[in-house]
């Protein structure tokens, strides 16, 4: 059933890719085929359940936002973490300043660009690039992630509103330390080359509590992935994280890339490449696969006929 539902659920997210539109502010990104669509599951017993464009490699985007995040839990504690950025939806877009101008100076929470970038600097003292590529791999479980360099270069290029946010939030002595370079980290971050089987074995990582099921190994503590997992419920869509929660009840992260990064508990990751976005800057493609899959699938976290 797993097998046909997948199929299905790709075949109905296909529809709605004409209605979406590829990124273009990053003129990199606007060069990716709106026609792509790639569903990718795994399980903890080692199956792998794909259709589509899952070998597509594409730019990891917002959804590296997890990494950062789960990296700064691991190695500085929530606490330390917690004091520099809340946890709170904002309801605003990813790339908003209003609230940390109007509402609080810290970021409303580490899945927008704002708070991403004040963890990326919390990160910056200790983590060269090199090292959060390679924990990236570990926890995508994806050896062949490497810097796209032409999307980096183009995110480089254009990446004025970003570097606006680390002024303000260094004007606010939030952010401390060198804004340019806090940012250029994070727009590699954002351009680290993903495919939806990447983000499907991140997704696996942490429907798993965090061990790596090839090998037993622990990747990440209980306590980073029930944190992580818990704001992707609550923040890691966008200002259109309400309406996925309620149609989807999931955990996810979304990439303007085109990615979506699932999981749920204890069962799978799921993984969806679609570059053809909707007005918040989701997946169209890779949203609609998820409800249809969730709904005919009893996944839904609410779901009183849960399988």
């Amino acid at each position: 059933m797993l097998q046909e539902t997948a199929k299905a659920a790709w075949e109905y997210g296909r529809k709605f890719l004409m209605q979406g539109k590829v990124a273009d502010y990053i003129p990199e990104l606007g060069k990716a085929n709106p026609v792509y669509l790639g569903l990718c599951i795994k399980t903890p017993d080692g199956k792998t359940i794909e259709y589509g464009d899952v070998e597509e490699r594409f730019s990891m985007q917002s959804i590296s936002k997890v990494v950062a995040l789960a990296t700064a839990l691991q190695h500085l504690g929530f606490d330390t973490v917690f004091s520099h950025v809340m946890m709170e939806p904002s309801g605003d877009a990813f790339n908003s300043i209003l609230k940390l101008d109007t509402a609080s100076n810290r970021p409303f929470n580490p899945m927008i660009n704002a708070g991403a970038i004040e963890i990326v600097n919390l990160l910056a003292p200790t983590f060269k690039f090199e090292q959060l590529l390679d924990f990236t791999r570990a926890i995508c479980m994806d050896d062949d992630i490497t810097l796209n360099e032409a999307v980096y270069h183009s995110e480089y290029n254009t990446g004025d509103r970003n570097r606006a946010i680390g002024y303000l939030l260094k004007s606010k002595e939030v952010l401390e330390g060198d804004v340019l370079q806090t940012v250029d980290l994070y727009f590699k971050l954002c351009s680290m080359n993903v495919t939806a089987r990447s983000l499907a074995g991140l997704g696996l990582i942490l429907a798993n509590g965090g061990v790596d099921p090839r090998n037993g190994v622990r990747l990440l503590s209980a306590q980073t992935v029930r944190t992580v997992k818990t704001l992707m419920l609550t923040c890691g869509c966008y200002d259109g994280s309400g309406e996925f929660a309620v149609r989807v009840g999931l955990p996810a992260k979304s990439g303007v890339g085109g990615g979506i990064m699932s999981c749920v508990e204890g069962q799978m990751g799921i993984g969806t490449y679609g570059p053809a976005l909707d007005e918040k800057g989701n997946s169209i493609g890779g949203k609609n696969t998820l409800e249809y899959f969730s709904r005919a699938m009893h996944l839904h976290i609410f779901d009183s006929e849960r399988e």
